[in-house]
Parts: structure tokens; C-alpha cells; sequence
């Protein structure tokens, strides 16, 4: 038995509910225009079962693991070229985070070096959130940090099933397959990243990402990964009148020099980093319960201040919102 199954609590029966209640028509309503992902049977083979997954990253870095399989040369050559087309790499450069809540010139900061690394050129969608999911992620406690795991039966659906906050039935919408998966905590993320064979960048190393000051000679500071003026055409801020997210692929005139998409807007991004900041007298800012930084903007951002490679802010670990995404990373030595 799981946790899971300990802490469920029995759902209440719909007929105590007053079916003239709006809230619940509005409900009804939602559910009704819900096109829920269809299932997929998984193959028993655990090397094809990973390539269907799409856990490319586990496949190559686990090659050894396979030698004796019939078709690892195939799957493993293959998974090694879906690797190149969905990450990206970062080449060294310098970073720096400003210290406190004062961002003036001269405002302190601290610079960070940051080593090549490989990151995802897109978030991670629902479609791809979906395989974590129907793989039992939600109870696979090992890749889940042990002081998380009472919290694990909060990490529920509309329907009370396991899976992101706003899914239904422990599945995405269809229609929405292709947007970046929103309402997961960043331990979610994290978990997601461990099955996938990877990891959450750090907020150093997200800002390298979307600023693109890499160490040379020219000392390029980039504001936005195109360039250093805003364009509403590039990203999904409020400004740009989408309402809500685009699907990942989307904006490709927004893309950093590597190909790197919508680093910002669409959605706010986790990073593994936690919020540390201080305030206008140099005391740290802290909060009642952790928090992880966030970079990026979301498709409700408004204020173009907040648009930017270099702008810093926070949200509460375990908050699950519905304008918060993630992205994966790799180290380059493992690729």
C-alpha cells in the first residue's frame, strides 16, 4: 500500500451536493468542455518502455545497463540524436544576482561562473508531464525528497488524482497537450527531472541561458534572449494579448542564440535555487515557508520590468499556480 493510499480521503458522494449551486453548474460546464488525454499502453520491454517514454536521457546515460539487449545499439544511437534536437547548449559565461530587493546601479551582487551546460529548448509540456503520471510517478517515493512524502497526497487534481493541480481524472486536456505543463510544485518539477534522467537548472544558470553573457572578449549583456529592447511579438506577456499559454513550440523569433524558446514569458520557470534576497538594510528577506526562485514572466505578466533576463523573484516551494512551468537541464559530461 502507498502513502497515497493512507492519507485518501473518501470523496464526497455528488448527491449530497445542491445541484443548483452555480458554482458547481460552472463546474459542470468545465468538465464538459474537458477533452481528456487518452491513454497509453506501455510496452513490457524496460529499454522500449524508456524510448516511449521518451526518458532519452536515462537511456544514454545508462547505455552499460543495455549492452546485452537485442536492440540497444538502435535505441540507444537513436535516443543519443532525439537528444540533440531537444536540448540546447549553454557555453560558459559569467552571471550576476543582484544581493537585495535594491537593484539601483551599484547595487551589491554576487557573480557566479557558470560551466557549459545542456538545457531543454522547450518547457516541459503536458503531453510530456502525462508519461510521469501514468508511469506512478506520484508514488514512486525514491525520487521524491523524504521530508515531502506526508505531502505527496496534497499533489492532486481537480478530481482529487494524483498529477498537476488543474487536470482532471489524472489527465491533461487534450487540446492543451502541446502548452507547458502549469500547477506543480517545484518538487514536482525536481521528481519529473529525476525520472527524465535530469535535473532543474539553477537560477544562475537560467540566467546565462536568457542573457546570454557568455566569457569572451565582447562582454555581451543581453536584456532578452533576442536582443536588448522589448518586442511583444517575440513572448507571451499580458501585453501580447494571449489571454493565457501557447503551446511550447511557439514564438520561435524570441528564441536565444542557441534555439533556446521562451525563456521569457508563456510561463514563469522553476529553477533549483533557492530565494535568497535581502532587503533595503541588508536583512535577509524570509518568508513562513521555503521558497525557490522563479525566472522568466508568464503569459499575465504585466509590467515589462519583470520581463527580463535579470529580473529576481521567488514562490513558495510547495505553490502550484496556474502560470508556473519548468524546463530540464544536463550536464554536459553526462550527455
Amino acid at each position: 500500500m502507498t502513502i497515497r493510499h493512507l492519507f485518501r480521503k473518501r470523496p464526497t458522494s455528488a448527491t449530497s451536493l445542491a445541484s443548483d449551486d452555480p458554482v458547481m453548474q460552472r463546474d459542470r460546464t468545465a468538465r464538459e468542455e474537458y477533452v481528456p488525454a487518452a491513454h497509453e499502453a506501455l510496452e513490457d520491454d524496460p529499454l522500449k518502455q524508456l524510448w516511449q517514454q521518451q526518458r532519452y536521457a536515462v537511456i544514454v546515460t545508462q547505455a552499460e545497463r543495455w549492452k546485452t539487449h537485442p536492440a540497444a545499439d538502435a535505441i540507444v544511437t537513436t535516443a543519443r540524436e532525439k537528444l540533440d534536437g531537444h536540448l540546447a547548449l549553454v557555453p560558459e559565461g559569467i552571471v550576476a544576482l543582484p544581493s537585495s530587493l535594491d537593484d539601483s546601479v551599484g547595487a551589491e551582487e554576487r557573480d557566479e561562473h557558470i560551466k557549459p551546460f545542456l538545457l531543454d529548448i522547450c518547457t516541459v509540456s503536458n503531453e510530456r508531464f502525462q508519461r510521469f503520471v501514468d508511469a506512478g510517478c506520484y508514488d514512486e517515493l525514491e525520487i521524491w525528497p523524504r521530508e515531502i512524502w506526508p505531502h505527496l497526497i496534497e499533489m492532486q487534481d481537480l478530481t482529487g488524482e494524483p498529477g498537476p493541480r488543474f487536470w482532471r481524472g489524472g489527465r491533461h486536456d487534450q487540446r492543451l497537450a502541446s502548452h507547458p505543463v502549469v500547477g506543480v510544485s517545484v518538487y514536482e518539477a525536481q521528481a519529473f527531472a529525476r525520472w527524465a534522467g535530469q535535473r532543474l537548472p539553477t537560477e544562475a544558470e537560467w540566467q546565462m541561458a536568457a542573457s546570454w553573457h557568455l566569457k569572451s572578449e565582447a562582454n555581451i549583456l543581453r536584456r532578452f534572449p533576442w536582443g536588448d529592447a522589448m518586442d511583444q511579438t517575440r513572448c507571451n506577456v499580458w501585453a501580447s494579448r494571449k489571454g493565457g499559454t501557447v503551446a511550447v513550440h511557439e514564438y520561435p523569433k524570441g528564441a536565444a542564440p542557441n534555439g533556446v524558446l521562451q525563456l521569457i514569458g508563456n510561463v514563469w520557470e522553476w529553477t533549483a535555487s533557492e530565494f535568497e534576497i535581502t532587503d533595503f538594510s541588508g536583512n535577509p528577506v524570509l518568508g513562513e515557508m521555503p521558497m525557490r526562485s522563479v525566472r522568466g514572466a508568464a503569459f499575465d505578466t504585466y509590467f515589462e520590468s519583470q520581463a527580463n533576463s535579470l529580473f529576481r523573484t521567488g514562490q513558495i516551494a510547495m505553490g502550484r499556480t496556474h502560470h508556473t512551468g519548468f524546463r530540464c537541464a544536463l550536464d554536459l559530461p553526462e550527455s
